[in-house]
């Protein structure tokens, strides 16, 4: 079957207050609380969120006492900054549940090195992608970029108090279409927000649209694009009181939009360990430094693990229709490049740091490197090496 290179292709993104993305955020914050006690902290933290309730479980090992009181603080301050204090779900008011015991010490003795010998394994098995392409500066795909941007400069807005009657819960979706398999035009945007319930659909409309036409560039947009806002009419039951959320639940959303493949494993409330967050962010920064480097419009990077072994056991590369090297070079050249074991990821992207909670909405990747950090597996400093070896 041959594919055809003229299509639609859509991406959605869920806002901060998505219930969903309220539990990443949960998750993600007491991982950094515990890394900025103890940089080598093990975390794995899951987050269940419904009417005036929060519930947090998991595993964690740190050599710092981190009391219940500090994490339920962490917890309804993470609510509080996302803006929730509305009837049903309010940061003060809701009950909070903390069930967090010990790692397995069965996966602790996988996952530690002796100091001598034995080095970090990795904290479970599976398989991470990572992606780059070159349909925008940021090196995501379109779809997917947009939507995020479209709820994150929404959210902006209503924490700066520059817009009226729009509430933390929201949605997007963006239809690209694709000529030559390159994104011409945007085709239809969907929004759907929260708001109070005296806000009438045309202000909200109004609204939208505004931060749409700031968000993509004005040749994407024309008449024929088609804005959906609202389209059920009313959102003014939302957030954990509309819809139970979880951690983990929008991995698509948290990664490249269904661009590409994904291994399955979600990200939040991971600490480095857990190669499900550090491998996935290891292989998008090969796959962008690769298409930085203009050897591929498109880079698809894949890294499997055993847990407790420290090397992957797999390496692979796909360079779509227009890569100008052989893969295989190129990941002989990557595995002599870049040490790939947890250890070895920790260390180059200087992962043990309290720098995940941003990443919780919005998306992992397309993100500016911080001072602090935080979005390392952005950054085109292995341009230089990937030219040279392969101009």
């Amino acid at each position: 079957m041959i594919k055809s290179s003229n299509y639609l292709f859509t991406s959605e993104s869920v806002s901060e207050g998505h219930p969903d993305k309220v539990c990443d955020q949960i998750s993600d914050s007491i991982l950094d609380l515990y890394l900025s006690k103890d940089p080598v902290s093990r975390v794995a933290v899951e987050t269940l969120v419904t009417t005036d309730l929060v519930v947090v479980s998991g595993e964690v090992r740190s050599t710092s006492e981190v009391s219940k009181e500090l994490i339920e603080k962490t917890i309804r301050s993470t609510v509080k900054e996302i803006g929730y204090k509305q009837e049903g779900f309010h940061w003060e008011t809701m009950e909070v549940k903390i069930l967090l015991h010990e790692q397995s010490s069965d996966i602790a003795m996988g996952v530690d090195s002796d100091g001598n010998l034995k080095d970090e394994g990795a904290g479970d098995q599976g398989i991470m992608f990572g992606y780059a392409c070159n349909e925008t500066l940021e090196l995501m795909p379109a779809p997917i970029f947009y939507s995020h941007k479209i709820l994150k400069l929404l959210s902006e807005k209503r924490h700066a108090g520059l817009i009226n009657c729009i509430l933390p819960d929201s949605k997007s979706q963006v239809t690209m279409v694709y000529e030559n398999n390159k994104p011409i035009k945007a085709d239809s945007i969907v929004v759907s927000t929260q708001h109070t319930e005296n806000c009438s659909q045309d202000e909200i409309a109004e609204i939208v649209r505004k931060v749409i036409n700031e968000s993509l560039p004005s040749e994407l947009l024309s008449d024929e694009t088609s804005y959906i806002i609202n389209p059920t009419g009313n959102f003014v039951i939302g957030g954990p009181v509309g819809d139970t959320g979880l951690t983990g639940r929008k991995i698509i959303v948290d990664t490249y939009g269904g661009s590409a493949p994904h291994g399955g494993g979600a990200f939040s409330g991971k600490d480095p360990t857990k190669v499900d967050r550090s491998a996935a962010y290891i292989s998008r920064y090969l796959a962008k430094n690769v298409v930085a480097a203009g050897i591929s419009d498109k880079c698809t990077i894949q890294l499997s693990y055993a847990i407790g072994l420290s090397e992957p056991l797999s390496i692979y590369a796909d360079l779509g229709d227009k890569g100008n090297i052989s893969e295989d070079k190129l990941v002989k050249f990557l595995s002599e490049l870049v040490d790939l074991t947890p250890r070895g990821i920790r260390e180059r992207l200087g992962l043990n740091k309290p720098i995940f909670k941003k990443t919780a909405s919005y998306g992992h990747f397309g993100r500016e490197p911080d001072q602090d950090g935080g979005f390392s597996w952005e950054k085109l400093d292995l341009v230089d090496a990937l030219s040279n070896e392969f101009k």
